[in-house]
């Protein structure tokens, strides 16, 4: 029974039978429609040009689109153009300004193929729906030209709308807008299993990017876990961020993108370390600074005064945070300064680096006065950076620890385990918590730090690099050890139980279950964990119930993987993997090599689903139970029709 109360208010909206009517005959209609493709990425890292590629190419499936509209009547070159043409239009365009000598003409052949190929991808939408993914301006010609009923229509109307765009000007526009549309369609919801943020030169873009894509969820990883601490102004968060980022020579994003003020950190390192060369903290230089590049030597340099900070800041939290049991993380008591060796675990080691003119022996963990000052600047900059507050604000409200869709559980790391395969337990202000209602409660924690400002933001450092983390999903972080001890048996980060079991089809199951969903139609996608291809390493577990999906889109991976990232897809018919190749940028004379990833059909769906069958279907079904009884209220005069 549905309260007529609810049904007064639905009544504003649908005023009589004939509108509520029309609406249910519009609800049914989308029901039986094939369900919209959602693609599902990890670990981008920053690296933004080559998950936009991702995107805009649908992982390849926009070259199989071109290939079966086109195969009979285009070459293979100029079918890859066109593929081309609608992954990068800007570019493309400009290399064709300069290549042909009838640019108009290329123009005018290039906005008919478009137009056959977004009405190939829009096969699965309503009218309606599609208007909606239009550009506001040109929404009217695109509908006009995608809708011709016949062909002496469609003729008569190109020709006219065309011709119109030249004499206004509008051409290449109106390539670029279509284009745009193109990937609006082909990737009806996108899924981002972790980390954006980290090694790569721009999460900032990708950020922009995402913010304005039209459906869009994040299930947070460590490294967005740990820029969520930062922006709530977490001293041991903001050192991590900046060490991690100056080792990656991110200038531009810090400065530039996020205004991130890092003058005080560069006077300071060049005052206390000038005659230091700090030669274990020479950046990785995989990406170029084009608006605020620092030299080498001085980014060497900062970066240890900010990893000295760092390990400051993280003995302080540990001390007042003794329920994250991370004693054996306080190492720089555990330095003798004199001899210049280090005990940990009962051996003594040499130390690397030996110069340490800011820590005193007798209170480690005190920050200097100078290094408070910094410290307190450099806060300040990522409290007031409106940009990465903006950034956060939408990772909160389009992400979540875990998230259920379509049947599938989406998570970064993993869920806790003991070696024995039981869930991990946990205490919750003296409430056992475990699988689901641990991710639940860490969940609401991290809003909680954000939102209420509670705890300082000093869960989001515990997500990063704890050991019960969820995120994390390691014993112990040996950042300090990669640093300054060369026996490399001390840089050993054991992994969770977890990622042992799941080769396990039962613990996959077990886990699904947890979550309330079938083992025989349900999957999990996970993050976080890089694939070894190379090694011959599958990303498939638990006999196809759980997927790793980090495939290396970060340079800094592909040597571990030998590949350049997976796309999980899942459309009306097939789940599938997309292997990619490395993103090959623009040539200085603005051509690019695009390789078509390799797609595995995984699981071949027995029915075409449908809308019905999904999360959006029962939300559909829902609202037309109301509607129906909204009708039959009109009918009977229970409320009064207008």
């Amino acid at each position: 029974m549905i309260d007529e109360h609810y049904l007064t208010l639905l009544a504003k909206e649908f005023p009589n039978i004939r509108k509520a009517s029309t609406e249910i005959v519009n609800l049914n209609a989308i029901l039986s429609l094939p369900k919209g493709t959602e693609y599902f990425l990890s670990d981008l890292h920053g690296e933004h040009e080559a998950f936009i590629h991702m995107v805009k190419s649908a992982s390849g499936t926009i070259q199989e689109k071109v290939d079966d509209l086109f195969g009979k009547s285009l070459s293979e070159s100029e079918r890859r153009q066109l593929a081309a043409l609608v992954y990068n239009a800007e570019a493309e365009i400009a290399r064709r300004k300069k290549s042909e000598e009838n640019f108009d003409e290329w123009c005018r052949i290039s906005i008919y193929r478009l137009i056959e190929v977004c009405k190939s991808v829009s096969t699965k939408y309503t009218r309606s729906k599609i208007r909606k993914r239009m550009p506001v301006d040109s929404a009217y010609i695109m509908d006009e030209l995608l809708n011709a009923d016949d062909e002496i229509n469609r003729a008569r109307y190109y020709d006219e709308i065309v011709n119109s765009l030249f004499q206004c000007g509008l051409a290449e526009r109106f390539i670029i807008e279509i284009v745009q549309t193109i990937s609006r369609l082909v990737v009806d919801r996108l899924h981002i299993i972790g980390d954006i943020f980290d090694r790569g030169a721009h999460p900032d873009v990708i950020m922009d990017y995402l913010i304005n894509f039209h459906d869009v969820d994040f299930q947070w990883g460590n490294h967005d876990i740990l820029w969520m601490g930062a922006a709530v102004g977490n001293g041991a968060c903001i050192a991590n961020v900046i060490r991690g980022n100056i080792s990656y020579n991110n200038f531009d994003m810090l400065e530039i993108g996020y205004g991130i003020n890092l003058r005080a950190l560069s006077a300071f390192a060049l005052s206390v370390y000038s005659d230091d060369p700090c030669a274990l903290f020479k950046p990785h230089l995989l990406d170029q600074n084009e608006y605020d590049p620092v030299d080498p030597e001085l980014t060497a340099k900062m970066h240890k005064a900010i990893a000295i900070i760092q390990f400051k800041l993280e003995g302080q939290l540990i001390k007042k945070r003794p329920e994250y049991r991370m004693e054996e993380r306080l190492l720089l008591d555990k330095i003798d300064y004199e001899a210049g060796v280090i005990e940990i675990d009962g051996v003594k080691h040499e130390m690397r680096d030996k110069f340490f003119p800011t820590i005193d022996p007798k209170s480690p963990y005190t920050l200097t006065k100078e290094e408070e000052n910094l410290m307190n600047a450099v806060q300040a900059s990522f409290l007031r950076s409106e940009k990465l507050q903006k950034h956060i604000r939408f990772l909160f409200s389009h992400g979540s620890m875990y998230k259920i869709v379509n049947g599938n559980l989406l998570y970064h790391g993993c869920v806790p385990f003991t070696e024995d395969g039981e869930f991990d337990a946990f205490d919750a202000g003296g409430v056992s918590v475990f699988g689901k209602s641990y991710m639940d409660y860490l969940d609401e924690k991290v809003r909680r730090a954000y939102f209420d400002k509670e705890g300082s933001g000093d869960i989001m450092w515990n997500l990063w690099c704890g050991s019960k983390s969820p995120l994390f999903g390691k014993d112990r972080i040996t950042t300090f050890e990669r640093y300054f001890i060369a026996d490399k048996s001390t840089h050993k980060e054991k992994t969770a139980p977890y990622y042992k079991l799941v080769n396990n089809k039962e613990i996959c199951a077990k886990i699904l279950r947890e979550f309330g969903l079938a083992p025989d139609t349900s999957r999990i996608l996970n993050g976080h964990v890089p694939v070894k291809r190379k090694d011959g390493e599958s990303p498939i577990k638990g006999d196809g119930l759980l997927f790793f999906i980090d495939g290396g889109i970060s340079k800094a991976y592909r040597k571990t993987t030998g590949i350049a990232g997976y796309t999980f897809i899942f459309n009306s018919r097939y789940m599938a993997l997309a292997e990619h190749k490395p993103y090959t940028p623009i040539d200085d004379d603005g051509e690019q090599t695009f390789d078509t990833p390799l797609i595995k059909i995984v699981e071949r769906l027995r029915h075409r689903m449908t809308v019905k069958n999904t999360d959006i279907g029962k939300e559909l079904e829902r609202k037309i139970t109301e509607l129906t009884a909204l009708v039959e209220a009109f009918r009977r005069g229970a409320i009064k029709q207008r």
